[in-house]
């Protein structure tokens, strides 16, 4: 922790505005199967109206960070539309803005190759904007973090790097990087998704892991990427090279997620990676609970996304039996929910539900349209899919794994193309 006075509003606004940070979106999302096919994982639509890299754009604003560059690489179409479309509001004559960073080749004749590479390859253009500080963020995570405050705990503890960390259960801490550090958090050692993870020495249970947030001082961020590039054993990467080497030879510091998040004292801080198709159900899931623990409401912190323009919801029909409504449920924009019901799912914009229809437990992306005497249970329609009348899902996995997705835990993917539907998701 860093002192009150300099935790200061003004010491912070200072830092930030002479910050510039970079968001890492050029994600492949392999895990999350076809509904990364044709768009990156940071593009991918969440919570009834937002993409994921709205979350990371969005801490930005709030913290006070408005020169950002979005690093993109893979099947980035959608991605680069939904940005343009609705980050282009800031203003060039008050330095600052959103860039896209497409892999350009400016440096080398080559694709990114990595992280650290990535950034190595637009370094010109960070010169160019002459910071004081760069921020490294991840595109591809939902959480709301004040940024400035991790910037002061950097600048108080007179650090090279600092990482932004949390804590898991030790069975989970394989899938991060993990970090062993003294009583001033100072990191001391750094593993790489480790086998046999180190346990914190005052909660067992748990491990302390990199949330793939970074803070560097500018002149030396420089000085490692330029090393890095000319390391022939390296894969340019920051958590399997860069932090690995920086560790024992410099000033890196850990800077634990709840003193900054953004959230209710009373509850856990928030972060997902929802980097499979039963964590991507699972984060929709919890939005649809009577309090969720991420709040969606808070105008003190807001989540800003583009929004298209669409009608408000409807519900119509009041049968027995032929009843519009939705109970427990996330409706958006556009969407008619008619004469069917919806309990406990999560519906984008422009949806339509039909008469005598059912949807459960379910994740239903834009454009969607659910025909007559549908049944779903735990399934995720995706964007622009026309499931046709009387189709049931998630009630028979053997039937459903013949012409679908279904995941470790139940969760059934539906696609266009699943539905030979010749249709391409954005």
């Amino acid at each position: 922790m860093f002192p009150r006075d300099i935790a200061s509003e003004r010491f912070i606004s200072v830092l930030t505005k002479n910050a510039v940070a970079l968001i890492l979106a050029g994600g492949r999302g392999s895990r999350l199967k076809d509904l990364t096919k044709w768009r990156a994982k940071p593009a991918l639509l969440f919570g009834g109206k937002f993409r994921i890299i709205d979350f990371p754009l969005s801490n930005c604003i709030n913290s006070g960070i408005r020169r950002i560059g979005v690093v993109t690489q893979y099947k980035a179409h959608s991605l680069i539309q939904h940005i343009q479309h609705g980050w282009s509001f800031m203003r060039a004559e008050f330095n600052e803005f959103v860039e896209l960073l497409p892999a350009q080749q400016r440096i080398q004749e080559e694709w990114y190759k990595g992280t650290a590479d990535a950034v190595f390859q637009n370094i010109d253009i960070l010169r160019s904007h002459n910071p004081e500080h760069v921020i490294i963020l991840a595109g591809d995570h939902i959480y709301k973090m004040d940024y400035g405050m991790m910037l002061a705990a950097h600048v108080s503890a007179e650090a090279d790097m600092t990482i932004g960390c949390l804590t898991v259960p030790l069975e989970d801490a394989s899938a991060f990087g993990v970090m062993t550090v003294d009583e001033n958090d100072r990191i001391i050692a750094f593993d790489e998704k480790p086998q046999q993870p180190t346990p914190l020495p005052d909660e067992p249970g748990k491990a302390l892991v990199s949330m793939g947030i970074y803070v560097f001082n500018t002149k030396f961020l420089y000085e490692q990427l330029i090393r890095d590039a000319y390391d022939p054993h390296s894969r340019h990467d920051f958590g399997q090279d860069i932090i690995p080497w920086l560790v024992p030879r410099y000033r890196v510091f850990a800077h634990r997620f709840d003193e900054s998040c953004v959230g209710a004292p009373e509850t856990e801080p928030y972060w997902r990676d929802v980097g499979t198709i039963d964590a991507y159900w699972e984060a929709n899931m919890e939005m649809t609970k009577v309090i969720p623990d991420l709040n969606l409401y808070d105008n003190s912190w807001p989540i800003w996304t583009y929004q298209e323009q669409f009608p408000p919801a409807k519900f119509v029909f009041d049968d027995e039996g032929r009843r519009g409504c939705a109970v427990d449920s996330l409706v958006s924009g556009g969407s008619i929910v008619s004469g069917a019901s919806v309990r406990r799912s999560v519906l984008f914009f422009d949806v339509h539900v039909n008469a005598y229809s059912r949807v459960e437990d379910s994740v239903i992306l834009p454009n969607a349209r659910i025909g007559e005497r549908v049944a779903l249970r735990r399934v995720i329609v995706d964007r622009g899919c026309i499931i046709p009348d009387g189709l049931e899902v998630g009630f028979d996995i053997e039937q459903d794994r013949k012409r679908f997705y279904v995941s470790e835990k139940g969760v059934t993917l539906i696609t266009p193309d699943m539905l030979n539907q010749s249709r391409y998701p954005t």
